[in-house]
């Protein structure tokens, strides 16, 4: 039978399309206007405007309007027995099918038989033969295709035999009945699994909360596909060959090397080396530079005193005025020098402080660390700053600007960099308040290069200049990569230069005004550890009574990491089995700790850790605690469970409903459950599209990191509010920086910070379906992508992928001068009116029209090339969509359940790991009904699945 899953592949097996609108493109688009930047609104009057805020007022009420003709508000959710006929218990149930014969073969003779009959089969289906017993029967998946185009409006088609709305509701009824009963009896029945490994960031995510270190553990495996349902953590996909198993075993040992073993071979506090760099001793390098040019000009016109002291006036005067770039400023003089760097000669190189404190002299730095900090934002008794200054570096803003700190060749490769700045801003407008980022990097040669950003957010810097504050970061040096692999190699002063550096970027919106920073002092200091030995270090090797005994002590470490590490009790034999092992490799270490670092490798690497494995109950169907546990921090967490769930587990209250709710909503407050966020929604929307889009050079790169963001910004924000579903299609708010807001064109939001605004009419935004980065990951990069849009709004939210194309299918003529000046959407229809074509751009390209008016950038545009944007079609039933608007009204007021059944749909298939079958779909539809009749709140789809019987087996 036809396939209806639609993943990337068969995107590409549409490049007869994509490639010729991308011809077409280039070739005659690459001029045209894409709409004014900002949007700003054109000369549209006071009633087209308040038309517009009716319209959006009037979405709202379409919401709640739908919602009351939605099937689940009456769902049963118990087994439809009347469409069962059965003696007795012991005979298995049979398929009523006279009732099909009497009341639904009659309608489908009348209604299909046409197109779907034994003269044509459109659509490769034929109705009059297919098997009317869904119990045993072979053609579960056309009758489940049936469902669909009945009860979505889009069979028969307007020009074909009528279909009264009774007749429709009678073949809807009997086939969601026989559906519902078989998938019911097919699950009890038939067989699924969700035995699969950790995906890559899983099992990143399970050694960071194992070890309690931040660090990216999974960056040397191989990235995981892509199942026909976009998502990675699925069991179809996820299986391991012997050579991976190698893998894991190697950076288990590497990991817990790191973890418990970062000090010098004498197990002593490495050196704490620290730079301590004022802006007068940077300015006071280009000082020189000026004096010397001062007496160039006397010297040159030492004959004409008065030429003389012109020219020395046009230069001090010139020294005076700021250059577009980052500077150095004395603030008695107003003097200023522009503060270059050159990676060549090691000119610009700070040298650490020569009183750097030795670990020795510094036992009490965690305390004092602990004491000194407020919000990364204050004063420390730990800095020696001079209590006054008089010389600043300014960094402007505006894009790349920075300024570069060079540190040589002595950065450790190992512990934390601190790194304190004292700054301010040098606007004293209230709303004025811009952003500070860290990078850090280096320069070898003219092609060795490269600078990472280790700064996890952009600081706002809020001081005032004759207030300044102190700004601080802290990072973890083992996870810079890459690092200079000449800092070890060559002298400071040659080439390949060895020496690093760190990047102070103000990272503010260009186009918003926020002003210069100014810097007087730069502390930087590593390596910094919080207790010595390290946490980690103690987390493993915990204090004990019975330490002085090592096989007793290696027992105890050994019982308690494999709980939690395989997150269960663990039998006695399995601890005396690494006891044992322990035993073994004793002699052949040199410490303990080393044997023990061998020995927790193999649990690291064992299936019991990689792999997501159920135990065995005495109902095969349920899963039991730890198993429940397990699956449950997969799905908020995407790792391991923690130490409360396991303790739930441990005693079975985890399977009481109610204990199971309130760990639900622990764990959504929890910091982690962003994990869940992050991939869920990128893996569901097909963000991938986005990662991979080249935009134009001149586009800011943090525009593209914003639009990333924005979808997880409002699934989050939806999580925490509990917001509708029905939000993703359209809500009057919004999550946005400033530097997403302004692309939209809105001024009123200010900083790199994401938060929540409201709505109206002008704003043409809401949901997911307006966002930037969706509708820019569906075009071309340079223009829009009617067919991209079209597909990705059917596979990704309606759950409903087209069907790959057809072979031999022509290609658009750019050639023909008549279709070379057609607009896209013309072309598409022209294209679409080929034979071969028609049955799948029908389906397909008027969801994408819709979008028309939002360009390859997702910025609003009313006219391209001069024509105003036509973004209005006709659905397969001739229902009209008048763009985005027309869209949203049509999802709301017709596909709410369709929608919602998606949503529940695609969380489960993510939350179990595994995808959904028809032995699945009356599980499905009763998730769904129970959320619908909840409200449609997000947290509430989580909750209902978490707490139903889908997600509570195997």
């Amino acid at each position: 039978m036809n396939n209806r899953s639609f993943d990337s592949g068969s995107l590409r097996a549409y490049g007869w399309v994509p490639f010729s609108v991308q011809m077409f493109i280039a070739l005659t688009l690459s001029g045209q206007a894409l709409g004014q930047p900002g949007e700003k609104q054109n000369a549209s009057t006071q009633s087209e405007l308040t038309q517009r805020e009716s319209a959006f007022a009037s979405l709202q009420a379409i919401k709640a309007d739908g919602a009351k003709t939605s099937k689940y508000l009456h769902a049963v959710d118990q087994l439809p027995e009347a469409s069962l006929e059965s003696d007795s218990p012991e005979t298995p149930p049979q398929a009523k099918l006279e009732v099909f014969t009497r009341d639904v073969l009659p309608i489908l003779m009348h209604a299909c038989v046409d197109c779907h009959g034994a003269d044509a089969q459109e659509g490769n289906i034929r109705v009059d033969t297919l098997d009317p017993n869904l119990l045993q029967g072979k053609d579960v998946d056309w009758w489940l295709e049936i469902l669909a185009v009945l009860s979505n409006g889009e069979m028969p088609p307007p020009d074909a035999s009528e279909l009264t709305n009774k007749d429709r509701s009678k073949v809807v009824d009997w086939l969601s009945s026989a559906i519902q009963t078989a998938s019911i009896l097919r699950r009890a029945t038939g067989g699924h699994t969700s035995f699969r490994r950790l995906t890559r960031y899983e099992y990143n995510y399970a050694m960071q909360d194992l070890l309690g270190l931040p660090w990216n553990f999974a960056k040397d495996l191989p990235p995981d596909a892509h199942s026909d349902d976009g998502f990675q953590n699925s069991s179809e996909m996820l299986h391991m060959s012997v050579q991976q198993l190698e893998t894991y075993r190697q950076l288990a040992r590497t990991s817990l090397r790191r973890a418990t073993m970062p000090s010098t071979s004498s197990g002593k506090r490495p050196p704490v080396i620290r730079w301590g760099i004022s802006m007068e001793e940077a300015a006071n390098r280009e000082w020189p530079k000026q004096t010397k040019q001062l007496d160039e000009i006397k010297k040159k016109f030492a004959d004409d005193p008065e030429k003389q002291k012109q020219e020395i006036d046009r230069l001090q005067a010139s020294f005076k005025t700021p250059p577009n770039g980052p500077h150095y400023r004395e603030l008695s003089s107003g003097r200023i020098a522009p503060a270059k760097w050159a990676y060549n000669g090691a000119h610009y190189a700070f040298a650490p402080l020569e009183n750097a404190f030795a670990a020795s002299e510094n036992e009490n730095i965690a305390q004092r660390n602990k004491n000194s900090q407020q919000d990364a934002v204050g004063s420390d008794d730990a800095l020696q700053l001079p209590e006054s200054f008089d010389h600043v570096a300014v960094i402007p803003s505006g894009r790349r600007q920075y300024l570069t700190v060079e540190l040589g060749d002595q950065v450790p490769s190992a512990g934390t960099m601190r790194v304190r700045v004292r700054a301010s801003r040098v606007s004293a407008d209230p709303l004025r308040v811009p952003s500070l980022q860290l990078q850090f990097g280096f320069q070898a040669s003219n092609e060795g290069r490269a600078v990472v950003r280790v700064s996890d957010a952009d600081t706002p810097i809020n001081a005032d200049s004759d207030a300044p504050q102190i700004y601080q970061w802290e990072f973890p040096l083992g996870e810079i990569y890459p690092r200079n692999s000449f800092r070890t190699v060559s002298k400071m002063g040659d080439l390949p230069s060895p020496s690093e550096y760190i990047r102070l970027v103000n990272s503010s919106v260009p186009q918003g005004g926020h002003g210069a920073i100014q810097i007087d002092y730069v502390e930087v200091t590593a390596p910094l550890y919080e207790s010595w030995p390290t946490q980690s270090h103690q987390t493993l090797f915990f204090e004990s009574k019975i330490q002085d005994d090592e096989a007793t002590y290696a027992r105890e470490i050994l019982t308690a990491f494999l709980s939690k590490a395989w997150r269960r009790k663990v039998s006695s034999a399995e601890v005396d089995a690494k006891v044992e092992l322990f035993d073994v490799m004793r002699s052949e270490c040199e410490s303990f700790e080393d044997t023990m670092v061998e020995a927790l490798a193999t649990v690291l690497s064992s299936p019991h850790f990689l792999y997501v494995i159920t135990e065995d109950s005495e109902d095969s169907s349920l899963l039991l605690g730890h198993d429940l546990a397990m699956r449950l921090s997969l799905f908020l967490w995407s790792s391991v469970p923690d130490q409360l769930l396991l303790d739930l587990a441990d005693s079975g209250e985890l399977c009481d409903t109610e204990v199971l709710l309130q760990q639900v909503d622990r764990m959504l407050a929890d910091p982690r459950s962003e994990r869940f966020a992050k991939h869920y929604v990128h893996q569901w929307l097909d963000m991938q599209l986005l990662d991979f889009l080249a935009v134009d050079k001149n586009t800011d790169p943090l525009l593209k990191e914003a639009m990333q963001a924005e979808p997880i910004e409002f699934f989050q924000e939806m999580v925490r509010s509990d917001s509708s579903v029905l939000d993703f299609i359209h809500a009057d708010y919004a999550m946005v920086n400033e530097r997403l807001a302004r692309h939209y064109g809105w001024s009123d939001v200010r900083g790199n910070q994401f938060r929540r605004i409201n709505l109206d009419a002008s704003k043409r935004r809401g949901g997911l379906l307006t966002q930037a980065g969706v509708l820019a990951m569906n075009s071309n990069g340079k223009d829009s992508h009617p067919l991209k849009r079209g597909v990705w709004l059917l596979r990704c939210l309606l759950n409903d992928p087209p069907p790959p194309p057809p072979p031999a299918v022509p290609e658009i003529d750019l050639a023909d001068p008549e279709i070379a000046k057609l607009s896209l959407k013309e072309q598409i229809e022209d294209h679409r009116n080929h034979a071969a074509c028609m049955s799948c751009h029908a389906k397909i390209d008027p969801w994408g029209i819709a979008f028309e008016n939002y360009d390859a950038l997702g910025q609003w545009r009313d006219r391209v090339n001069g024509k105003p944007v036509d973004a209005a079609s006709l659905l397969f039933n001739n229902q009209e969509l008048d763009g985005v608007d027309g869209l949203k009204r049509f999802l709301l007021k017709n596909r709410q359940d369709q929608f919602v059944r998606a949503m529940v749909h695609k969380i489960a298939t993510y939350a179990l790991g595994r995808p959904m079958k028809f032995t699945d779909h009356a599980k499905i539809d009763q998730v769904t009904a129970s959320v619908r009749k909840q409200g449609d709140g997000l947290a509430t789809t989580i909750k209902a699945l978490v707490t139903s019987d889908l997600f509570r087996t195997k």
